[in-house]
């Protein structure tokens, strides 16, 4: 049987408990330990999938198709892990599933509570992740105690460690211990209020991950462990760095793994040489004292949310580093390039990136970044949606169509990109049908899918290898009735799907490195494994740098 870890937070939101879970899952998995996560979110859409941005992110997708919270691309990151549907479960999805089973008259006529029926199928949903093959379950609650939307999941927790036994659950509370630089001082009271309000509910914690601006010192430690019911070693501080992978670094020099191994009584693995952090400090060497630096331009219309692009930065970081670079990020409204221009915002950048995104609103202005990039040979990487307006921009300015997608002009005279009505789902083996409904309707293209990469490309030479797979998350297609006159001025099809129906990646002949695809590359880079073309990307941006200084 596994063991569990259940990570809470209290006082404020936005502490990092993802970052938190997923550093503990990447500290445990350097000790040999075999880790997998998990997230219930209390909100009550079924998924994240039809949040606004601004709202609540970006949404991270899995190999199966499963759209989640973007904490999930902090579990891939941090560790070894592929996460799935099982692994991300909200209040909509747990009342959802609750509900159709009274309909389907499952309970034999009880009347359906929240005890022990949602708290039930909430326990169900954390036994789901487990198995034979998994030492540790770390999974994070949503939201911070006292949340009344927490309140089911909290239950089903405290409710967890008397159905598998005390040995084998774990409370790990994450809260803030606020310096107050006017007396210079460490305040405790925050951290106390929310562990009593933990207690109130019947949940201990055994470990407390008390975040902080500056160290916390040993006084402060046994304080917070009087007032709050645990061990002085069980206070952890949490303390801010200069990246989020120096965290698992500051939790092994805290002894975080260790005090995880002796509460859970893990005594099989080898204790002596602790965990094997070195890659880790390898990276963050990398990012703190690069020997390069590069200077890339998002152009997006989400910028005021950077959470919006959590995995496009971290990817492009991870280019960095594959490169031993600074990767320095200018962001830029698309809407103001329509306003007044590319030249005024694009002409100091090594390379331009136009990612993902939904609606009409800035197109026009991503197209003359685009136009910019291809004509100033600049690199440029477009992601999704950042394809499909390099292809517009290629049909207008090269090919003189009159080219749009029909997303953004429905009776567009030539419809580059367009919504296939019958296409092969390669991922199911089925075919899907799609409808020409409203943006938030209709069938996506959702999850893992296979390319072949035409040799002697961009593509080619950066994965390396004909075959790849990769993560979609769009509707809209190239329309292949425009494939031959795109080839005959320039454009090259480096990318399709198995039956050569869909066009997966796109390049320019003549340019050093201008690439598009409808796939988020992003969704799978992680620090210590790069995406190979974000290492191409940023490679490219440096010669570029190179030639002009």
């Amino acid at each position: 049987m596994p063991k569990y870890i259940f990570v809470t937070g209290g006082v404020v939101s936005a502490l990092g408990k993802g970052i938190a879970a997923a550093a503990v899952g990447a500290l445990l998995e350097a000790k040999g330990l075999r880790v997998t996560l998990q997230k219930l979110d209390p909100y009550i859409n079924v998924d994240p999938g039809t949040l606004s941005p601004f709202e609540h992110g970006e949404v991270f997708v899995t190999d199966d198709g499963c759209e989640t919270d973007l904490d999930l691309g902090h579990y891939e990151r941090f560790t070894s892990g592929r996460m799935s549907v099982f692994n991300n479960y909200t209040t909509g999805k747990i009342y959802n599933n609750v509900i159709t089973k009274e309909r389907r008259g499952d309970y034999l006529g009880d009347t359906v509570q929240v005890i022990p029926h949602i708290t039930d199928e909430i326990k169900a949903a954390i036994k789901s992740v487990a198995g034979e093959q998994y030492d540790i379950v770390i999974v994070e609650i949503g939201g911070t105690v006292g949340d009344i939307e927490s309140l089911p999941f909290l239950e089903a927790i405290r409710q967890f460690r008397h159905d598998v036994g005390r040995e084998n659950v774990l409370y790990m509370h994450l809260t803030l211990v606020p310096y107050i630089k006017a007396v210079g001082e460490l305040k405790s009271k925050p951290t106390q209020h929310s562990v009593k309000e933990l207690r109130a509910i019947g949940i201990q914690p055994d470990i407390l991950l008390c975040r902080s601006e500056v160290p916390l010192s040993g006084d402060v430690k046994r304080k917070i462990a009087l007032h709050c019911n645990v061990d002085p070693d069980s206070v952890i501080a949490a303390i801010d760095v200069e990246t989020v992978y120096e965290v698992p670094l500051s939790f092994k020099s805290e002894g975080l793994d260790r005090l995880i191994e002796k509460k859970f009584s893990i005594n099989h693995f080898d204790n002596s040489s602790g965990p094997d952090v070195s890659l880790w400090a390898d990276v963050v060497k990398r990012i703190k004292k690069p020997k390069f630096e590069t200077t890339i331009a998002i152009v997006g219309k989400y910028i005021g949310l950077k959470d919006a692009y959590k995995s496009l930065t971290e990817a492009l970081l991870h280019g960095g580093i594959a490169n031993n670079s600074r990767v320095h990020l200018q962001w830029v409204d698309s809407e103001d390039i329509e306003k007044k221009g590319a030249e005024d915002f694009l002409s100091e950048v090594d390379g331009i990136l136009v990612p993902g995104g939904f609606g009409s609103r800035g197109i026009d202005g991503k197209i003359e970044a685009i136009r910019h990039a291809r004509e100033k040979k600049i690199p440029y990487f477009g992601i999704c949606l950042g394809m499909q307006t390099a292809v517009i921009e290629f049909s207008r300015n090269v090919c003189n169509l009159s080219a749009n997608s029909t997303e953004f002009d429905p009776d567009v005279k030539d419809p580059v990109i367009y919504l296939m009505e019958k296409w092969f789902n390669h991922r199911t083996g089925t075919i899907e049908e799609r409808t020409k409904e409203s943006q938030m309707g209709g069938t996506m293209r959702l999850g893992a899918y296979p390319c072949v990469l035409l040799e002697e490309t961009h593509a080619f030479r950066a994965y390396g290898t004909k075959n790849i797979s990769e993560r979609h998350r769009h509707r809209y297609e190239f329309n292949n009735k425009y494939r031959g006159i795109l080839e005959q001025n320039g454009l090259v099809i480096s990318g399709i799907s198995p039956d050569g129906e869909l066009v997966e990646i796109v390049e320019l002949k003549d340019h050093p490195w201008f690439l598009g695809c409808q796939f988020h590359p992003e969704f799978k880079s992680r620090p210590l494994e790069p995406h190979p073309l974000f290492k191409a990307f940023i490679e490219a941006s440096l010669k570029t740098k190179a030639l002009f200084t």
